[in-house]
């Protein structure tokens, strides 16, 4: 099959950053929260290690959000497709999703170099890193020093407003992380997107070539 180049290196290792980052950063969540079910570290081992984890991910999305705002390839999150073309591209991503995969149906999506994500995909990552992420951030920094951040924890309700937050935000990236890998197994082999994020290169069906009218 071709194959395209729609990973570059930075988004990459941006990637799997981010993914154990995630998964470390849960582990030690869980840890800290149900510390009296689970007991792998200690707790104050368990606080460091998830606020230090935090601070690098904090780090690790601005050099993803610089890295789209100063090259071309902000383009992937932004089709340019009108709000009704849009909603319609969704509406057929999901109906495949839901059942015509498992009838054999084609993709509606077409694979290219500045159109990887489909629409339903563009929509829900955008809502992820810009509005998501940067909540799960900013509490997370405000209960990592409430003394330091007391006015901006009482202008948001309080720690327990502050601390529920980040704790719904924690259970919906916890089922992420699952959720996934399960669509990214949708490839044309269940190891195809993985492969990918690794070397940078997807694998696309060929364009069928048009054929001249019957004379």
């Amino acid at each position: 099959m071709p194959r395209i180049y729609v990973h570059p290196l930075p988004v990459r290792i941006w990637h799997w950053a981010n993914a154990f980052g995630f998964v470390a950063l849960i582990a030690t969540g869980v840890q800290i929260r149900y510390i009296e079910l689970v007991h792998v570290m200690s707790f104050k081992t368990a606080v460091n290690l998830h606020n230090g984890i935090g601070w690098i991910l904090v780090g690790n999305f601005f050099l993803w959000l610089l890295f789209y705002l100063f090259t071309d390839k902000i383009r992937v999150y932004h089709p340019e497709l009108s709000p009704v073309k849009h909603f319609r591209a969704s509406f057929r991503q999901l109906q495949y999703y839901g059942y015509g995969i498992f009838k054999g149906e084609p993709n509606p999506h077409h694979l290219s170099v500045y159109q990887k994500f489909n629409a339903l995909q563009s929509m829900t990552y955008q809502i992820i890193m810009l509005l998501l992420v940067p909540l799960q951030f900013v509490t997370g920094i405000l209960l990592w020093d409430l003394k330091r951040f007391s006015y901006w924890v009482d202008l948001f309700g309080g720690v327990r407003v502050v601390d529920t937050v980040h704790v719904l935000l924690f259970i919906f990236f916890t089922g992420f992380i699952f959720v996934h890998p399960y669509l990214a197994s949708l490839g044309h082999t269940p190891s195809a997107h993985f492969k990918a994020m690794i070397t940078g290169y997807e694998e696309v069906d060929e364009e069928p070539v048009p054929q001249a009218p019957a004379k």
